[in-house]
C-alpha cells in the first residue's frame, strides 16, 4: 500500500492532494500600487519585535492591488487556470531592521486557498477577500484600458461582504523601476499558534523573503486616490491615508524558492 505523502497537508498516496505543491513557485502579476503616508503611531503599532519605523520614510506605506498568475516548474497549473490565477491586496509598511530599510506586510487578502496557504508558509498573514482590478487587453476597445498617459486603473477590496479599500491611478508618465515591489528587502512574520497549555506559539520568527529571477516591465506613474473603510472585524482603516504620494502600474515576475531566518522571537 502506498504511503501518504506531499509537501503540505492533506497528504495522499499520490502526494497531489496537498493544499500547495512544493517550491519553486513562479509568479507574474499586474500591480496597481499606491504610495501613501499614514499616522506614524498607527504604522508603529503594527510592527513586530525587531522592526522599527523607517526614520527616512516615517509613516510611509504602499497599497498593492495585484492580478497574479502562478505556476510550479512543471507548468501544469497554466493548463488548469483556476489553479494558477488569483487576485491579492497587499499592504506594505516601510520599516527598519537593524538600521536598514525593509518592507513589512501586516495585512494581505487573497481569493484562493492555495495562495492563502503559500502566504502563511512564507510569513504573509493572508486572509480570504474579494479583490478586483482594471484589466487591459491587446485589442483596442472602450472596455480595454490601454497603458498610456491619461488611462485610469482601479482596484477594490472587500472582506466578509464589506468593502475595505478602493484606489485608482491615472497614468501620466513612465517612472524609475525602483518604485516596483521587491526593490527593498521584504521581512515577514512567520507565526503559528499552539493549543498547548500557556498557548506559547509553535513558530514565531522574522524571515527575509528571497526573491529570485525578478523582472519588471516599464513602470508607469500617475496621480492616485486611495480610501479605506471601517469594518466590524478589520482594522485596515486605522491606516487611513493622510497624504497620497503617487500611484504606479507595472507587471512583475519573480520566483520564490527559500526564505532566510532573520530572528527567532520565541
Amino acid at each position: 500500500m502506498a504511503t501518504a505523502s506531499g509537501y503540505a497537508a492533506p497528504f495522499s498516496p499520490r502526494g497531489k492532494a496537498g493544499i500547495v505543491p512544493p517550491p519553486p513557485w513562479h509568479y507574474v502579476g499586474n500591480f496597481l500600487a499606491i504610495d501613501f503616508v499614514a499616522n506614524p503611531e498607527a504604522v508603529a503599532a503594527l510592527l513586530p519585535p525587531g522592526l522599527a519605523l523607517n526614520a527616512a520614510r516615517v509613516g510611509h506605506c504602499t497599497a498593492n492591488f495585484v492580478d497574479w498568475q502562478f505556476t510550479t516548474d512543471s507548468g501544469e497549473e497554466l493548463l488548469d487556470p483556476i489553479r494558477s490565477q488569483y487576485h491579492e491586496f497587499l499592504l506594505l509598511l516601510h520599516a527598519s531592521l537593524d538600521g536598514q530599510p525593509v518592507l513589512y506586510c501586516p495585512y494581505i487578502y487573497v481569493d484562493q486557498d492555495t495562495a492563502l496557504m503559500r502566504g502563511l508558509i512564507q510569513g504573509y498573514p493572508k486572509k480570504h477577500g474579494s479583490v478586483y482590478t482594471t484589466r487591459t487587453f491587446d485589442s483596442p476597445s472602450k472596455a480595454a484600458v490601454r497603458v498610456e498617459p491619461g488611462a485610469t486603473f482601479a482596484g477594490t477590496l472587500a472582506v466578509k461582504d464589506r468593502r475595505l479599500a478602493e484606489g485608482s491611478v491615472t497614468l501620466q508618465e513612465q517612472a524609475d523601476a525602483s518604485a516596483a515591489f521587491g526593490n527593498a528587502p521584504v521581512v515577514t512574520l512567520r507565526y503559528f499558534p499552539s493549543l498547548e497549555p500557556g498557548y506559547q506559539p509553535a513558530v514565531h520568527e522574522l524571515v527575509r523573503m528571497q526573491l529570485e529571477e525578478t523582472h519588471v516591465s516599464p513602470v508607469w506613474q500617475g496621480a492616485a486616490q486611495l480610501h479605506f473603510f471601517a469594518s466590524p472585524t478589520e482594522d485596515l482603516n486605522l491606516l487611513q491615508p493622510v497624504r497620497i504620494l503617487a500611484g504606479y502600474r507595472y507587471t512583475l515576475a519573480l520566483t520564490v524558492r527559500h526564505s532566510q531566518l532573520v530572528r527567532q522571537l520565541i
